[in-house]
């Protein structure tokens, strides 16, 4: 089951419709006042969560009148964000991948804390990924294979999430690497190219964040 979830940050309303459009979803999400997105564009979701602090209330009120939805309210005063309880409800509904749009925005802390929610997909072994025009970000501890026709945007980036990442090694890209140990801390594996018609990405152990850029 796919699942996809709106949330407050910044959405480039063609990209979202174009990936909602193309997605297959079976279930829709807003995350607070990411119900203004879909009701700019007279889109229903499934599920709204929230503690509504910050959506417009022409919107929830439009959206309270759908019967077919269903509301999660949050108290304000919680402790994970409107986007986290989404994330661990769709998984606990059984979704086995989930795509994340509007979780990126000027407010840095909500995008990191957004990205270190792709741990919780890692967790329950959940395909997940945050989404933008210029970037796709995902998070694995086991090999990936990135096909060249299906990649998005020019640069692949990687990052280490944990203290290291052992046994590092990339084929088919512009800068390969042999069983390399990258550490935190390091910008080693910035903006690497992708030169073949695959590229693999292997590791021994630890958690590396994959970024695909589109600048």
């Amino acid at each position: 089951m796919r699942g996809l979830i709106i949330s407050g940050g910044v959405i480039d309303d063609a990209f979202a419709c174009e990936t909602i459009k193309n997605g297959g979803y079976d279930v829709l999400y807003a995350a607070d006042s990411g119900m203004d997105f879909l009701y700019r564009h007279h889109l229903t979701p499934d599920i709204i969560v929230g503690d509504f602090d910050s959506v417009d209330q022409e919107a929830l009120s439009y959206f309270q009148n759908q019967e077919q939805i269903e509301f999660c309210t949050l108290n304000p005063e919680k402790d994970e964000t409107d986007t986290e309880y989404a994330v661990r409800d769709a998984i606990m509904r059984g979704v086995d991948s989930l795509d994340l749009l509007g979780s990126v925005g000027t407010r840095m802390d909500h995008v990191l804390a957004n990205i270190a929610l792709l741990g919780v997909g890692l967790e329950n072994q959940v395909e997940m990924q945050l989404l933008d025009p210029n970037n796709r970000i995902r998070m694995i501890s086991e090999p990936m294979t990135i096909f060249k026709n299906r990649q998005f945007g020019k640069y692949v980036s990687l990052i280490p999430f944990t203290e290291q990442v052992t046994g590092i090694t990339l084929t088919g890209f512009r800068y390969p690497l042999s069983d390399f140990t990258m550490k935190r801390f390091q910008s080693v594996g910035i903006s690497n190219e992708i030169v073949e018609e695959k590229a693999d990405i292997s590791l021994k152990d630890g958690i590396l964040l994959i970024v695909e850029s589109r600048d």
